[in-house]
This record gives structure tokens, C-alpha cells and sequence, in this order.
């Protein structure tokens, strides 16, 4: 690669992306939120103001804020957050932010695993096409359990739903987590080699070594 491509932008964010994706890898998964950060976007919005309103919800309006009262909201990922409805934001047990979200992200949250995918693309041309699309297939398959785990009926599009609004589909939702948890893992473990090889062979401030990091406390859960 010509070393011109690697950008003082592009820099930031490999160095970004390495902080957030060690921050991940150092941490336990947490299974305990059963996707319930879809159900708090929609909690006691106005019909008209439904994300996807496309489509219904499976246990209707007066069904999907009684699940959300009844349940702990502990969503920790800011890009999930920062779509909650007003009513629902001071129901959830974190209030992440852009700047805190190293000291949140974990490898359980969905939306973390996603971002595998956001990471490897915008680093490209540096990101081998194969790394690239493992992560985006990852995504995929994680996008599609995030669906069927919230509050609206996919069933017309072949989707059938995971109830986590029963002892029964919180089970299945956790072991759905661990499972995507551990696919994650290799693949955040070969970005952030790849981040890290390009800190050294292309900025003057290469990564600490990581023996000399010390790892962050898991979210509380």
C-alpha cells in the first residue's frame, strides 16, 4: 500500500477503533439485556413516530410499553441509546455517550458485534477483503437476531420472532448473544493486529505493547 493512503484521518481512526475493540476484548460478554433497546425506541411513541412503522407490533402499542415497564432496561451501547424515546431514557440503567463508550462496550451487546463490520470498513483499502466480508456476513446474521428479538411482527417477511417478553425467549436470545459473542471474537482479534501493524508501520506513535496495558472493569450487570 502507498503509505500516502494512510491518512493523519485515517490515523485517528485506526487508533480510535484499536482503543474501542481492546477496551471489548478485554471484558466478559454480558447476556442480560435480551434486546430490549429496539422496544425502548418505540416505548410510548406517537403512532406517527415509530421507527419502522412499516411494519406492526406484535403485541401492539399498549403490549410493547407494558414489556418495558415490567423489564430492566441496561443498554450500554450509545448508538442504540441515542434512539430510546424520551420516556424511556431515564428507564435504562446507563446513559452512554460518544465519550464513554470504551469504558461500555462489551462483547455481548449486538450492536457491538456490528460494529465489527463499521470498523473494518472504514479502514479500508487497509482491511483485507476477506476480513471485510467476514465481518459484514457477521453483522448480517447478528442484524437479523435483533429483529426477531424486537417488538415488531416480521413473520410476513419470514422472520419468526424470538419472545423475549417470556422466560423462554430470553433464553434463547442469551444463548443467540454467546454464540455471536464467541464468532465475534477471532475476528475483533484480527482487526486489532491489523490495527496495531498499522500504528507501527505508519505513524510515529505506535500502540503501547499490550503487556503494558492494564485492563478495564466489566459494566456492572
Amino acid at each position: 500500500m502507498d503509505p500516502a493512503a494512510f491518512t493523519d484521518r485515517l490515523a485517528r481512526t485506526t487508533r480510535r477503533s484499536l482503543t474501542l475493540l481492546e477496551a471489548v476484548d478485554r471484558r466478559r460478554p454480558r447476556l442480560n439485556c435480551f434486546g430490549l433497546h429496539e422496544w425502548a425506541m418505540v416505548y410510548r411513541a406517537d403512532p406517527d413516530r415509530i421507527r419502522h412503522s412499516q411494519v406492526p407490533l406484535r403485541l401492539g402499542s399498549a403490549g410493547t410499553d407494558e414489556v418495558v415497564e415490567n423489564s430492566d432496561l441496561r443498554c450500554g451501547h450509545f448508538d442504540a441509546f441515542r434512539f430510546f424515546t424520551d420516556e424511556a431514557v431515564p428507564r435504562n440503567r446507563y446513559h452512554p455517550t460518544r465519550d464513554t463508550q470504551a469504558a461500555l462496550d462489551q462483547p455481548g451487546c449486538l450492536h457491538v458485534g456490528m460494529d465489527l463490520y463499521k470498523w473494518a470498513y472504514k479502514l479500508g483499502p487497509f482491511v483485507p477483503a476477506e476480513l471485510v466480508a467476514d465481518c459484514f456476513e457477521l453483522a448480517a446474521d447478528i442484524r437479523t437476531l435483533d429483529m426477531r428479538a424486537s417488538p415488531y411482527d416480521l413473520r410476513e417477511f419470514g422472520y419468526p420472532p424470538v419472545r423475549i417478553e417470556t422466560a423462554e425467549g430470553r433464553a434463547e436470545y442469551a444463548r443467540a448473544q454467546a454464540a455471536f459473542a464467541r464468532r465475534a471474537a477471532p475476528l475483533r482479534g484480527r482487526l486489532i493486529t491489523l490495527c496495531r501493524g498499522l500504528l507501527t508501520r505508519y505513524t510515529d506513535d505506535p500502540p503501547e505493547p499490550l503487556s503494558d496495558r492494564h485492563g478495564d472493569p466489566a459494566p456492572d450487570g
